[in-house]
């Protein structure tokens, strides 16, 4: 079954931008296609402005309020009208797992859109598009990205990551909700956790010893977030290596001095950046076929996403 995740019209390709264009994704068309179902929105259209449209912005009043406004037209305003129809589209968003938003857009825009004053002159830093505002705010364990942003192949991996992990999380334990069910799945995602964000790995591992005293949907609703938050922050090379060098321990036992030496030298090379990480990667693979251990071949971190993506190998 493919993952659903909501986007931007435009960017999926429809012809819904003001001057009746796109900003068409080729990664997302080509590739993420395979595995997501994407659920198109384009909110302008979804408030009833037409294609093609008068140019919108973003507006700040001296009382510091934003409000969507017409740009040749400032009085036209159209900011009710849009969270109006964002909330009511949040609220049908229960089963999403992403959102790719566009980027600039002063409705989708994620970060730094142009935020204008009266006189025309721009604030510094911009501001969020007034859907994806409510979007984030709504649902804030969400994975929510920008078309842009995707070229990069770090936010882009981390992205994708993050949906697979989402959609894992509601097939595993909200389907079938249960403390063992979570204890499964938070076992599964140990080492993942110990990559993106040890303290997280620590105060989560800690959450879920003491599950027993809690509301099993307060604990749900507290985790999900929590783990969202975790995995958002982008697993570093340090960490990472910590995680290469926690697999490596599993084999002292079963490989010869030669074997360490060379799983160590490949480890300490992907460390320094000669090489990305599938190279270690691929070697524990092949030790865990030849020496199994079933605590390590749950673990995510090994496989986290379909190998065909190939979102490791610039990494």
């Amino acid at each position: 079954m493919q993952i659903p995740v909501g986007i931007s019209a435009c960017v999926l390709g429809e012809k819904v931008r003001f001057d009746g264009g796109h900003k068409q994704n080729r990664f997302i068309v080509d590739e993420l296609t395979k595995y997501f179902t994407f659920k198109p929105v384009c909110p302008e259209m979804g408030i009833g402005m037409p294609v093609p449209r008068p140019v919108i912005r973003l507006l700040q009043l001296p009382s510091n309020e934003i409000r969507l406004v017409e740009s040749k037209h400032q009085d036209i305003d159209h900011t009710d009208k849009m969270v109006e129809f964002a909330h009511k589209k949040v609220s049908q968003f229960d089963n999403l797992c992403g959102y790719v938003v566009c980027a600039k857009s002063p409705t989708c825009g994620m970060e730094r859109v142009k935020l204008h004053i009266p006189n025309n002159n721009t604030v510094p830093g911009g501001s969020v598009g007034i859907y994806t505002r409510e979007l984030m705010a709504k649902m804030p364990w969400l994975p929510v990205e920008e078309d842009g942003r995707l070229n990069d192949p770090v936010l882009r991996e981390n992205f994708v990551f993050r949906i697979f992990a989402l959609n894992d999380f509601y097939r595993s334990v909200r389907d079938q909700l249960s403390a063992n069910a979570i204890v499964k799945f938070h076992s599964r995602y140990k080492l993942v956790l110990m990559a993106h964000n040890p303290t997280a790995y620590k105060a989560l591992g800690g959450m879920v010893a003491h599950i027993s005293e809690w509301d099993i949907n307060e604990f749900y609703l507290e985790y999900r977030l929590k783990f969202m938050e975790a995995i958002k922050e982008r697993a570093s090379r340090k960490n990472k290596t910590n995680v290469l060098m926690h697999l490596q321990g599993y084999f002292k036992r079963s490989l010869t001095k030669e074997q360490k030496l060379e799983l160590s030298e490949l480890i300490m090379s992907y460390k320094e950046g000669n090489q990305p990480i599938l190279v270690p990667l691929a070697l524990i693979k092949h030790y865990l076929r030849e020496y199994p251990d079933p605590y390590l071949q749950l673990q995510t971190f090994l496989d986290p996403y379909p190998e065909d993506l190939k979102l490791r190998y610039g990494l």
